[in-house]
């Protein structure tokens, strides 16, 4: 009998959005991440994907997309699917140029959380395979921190579209880009449907292939 590895997904969201969004705009942004983690690696059983994000601040609109979204993924998730929240900071910022301030939002915390949650993971040996889709090099200390509380762990790096790490590359065994045709086919249903009547659509913002249940 062949054994299969217990695998768990750590997700950087932002990275990930940004990824998807600077390649293809808003055409694979309805993405279905249970989906994805048994394309890329369909030997192993899944036990668990966690996606780290922040709520979106002042924009009423994207907020709502935003939530529908990570309500979708659960729905859907067969139960593996958790999100965890960081925050986004408000930050005045003057312009070299013309001397103006304007606001900016920078997120937080995302990258502390996923480490958190790697090491403790690794420590209570809850998977044999880690995948880490993200391309932050703030997240190599912890996948280092990984491995020595659990040396048997395998730990890979799937970078975003136009998202790349050396540093992270260099501190795990293998890595990789997401495909097109990883992204392309992993795209949550239209309508995601939740309990009772719950009800999660596609945002019209984000159109392009749509996949039906």
């Amino acid at each position: 009998d062949i054994i299969r590895d217990r695998l768990i997904v750590y997700v950087d969201g932002f990275n990930l959005y940004h990824g998807l969004h600077d390649k293809w705009r808003h055409t694979y942004l309805w993405l279905d991440l249970v989906a994805l983690a048994h394309r890329v690696r369909p030997r192993s059983d899944l036990v668990g994907v966690q996606y780290f994000t922040a709520p979106v601040l002042n924009e009423p609109a994207a907020a709502s997309r935003q939530s529908d979204y990570c309500a979708a993924l659960k729905a859907h998730g067969q139960g593996l699917v958790s999100v965890i929240d960081g925050r986004y900071q408000s930050k005045t910022v003057r312009c070299r140029a013309c001397g103006s301030t304007y606001v900016r939002y920078e997120e937080k915390e995302t990258d502390v959380n996923i480490a958190v949650s790697l090491v403790a993971d690794a420590a209570e040996r809850r998977m044999d395979t880690a995948l880490l889709i993200s391309a932050d090099s703030d997240l190599s200390p912890a996948v280092r921190a990984a491995r020595r509380v659990f040396p048997a762990l395998t730990v890979v790096a799937a970078f975003p579209p136009k998202r790349y790490s050396s540093e992270l590359k260099a501190v795990m065994p293998r890595s990789f880009h997401l495909g097109h045709s990883h992204i392309r086919q992993s795209l949550l249903p239209e309508t995601v449907r939740g309990e009772g009547t719950l009800r999660w659509s596609r945002p019209l913002k984000w159109g392009g292939p749509r996949r039906q249940p």
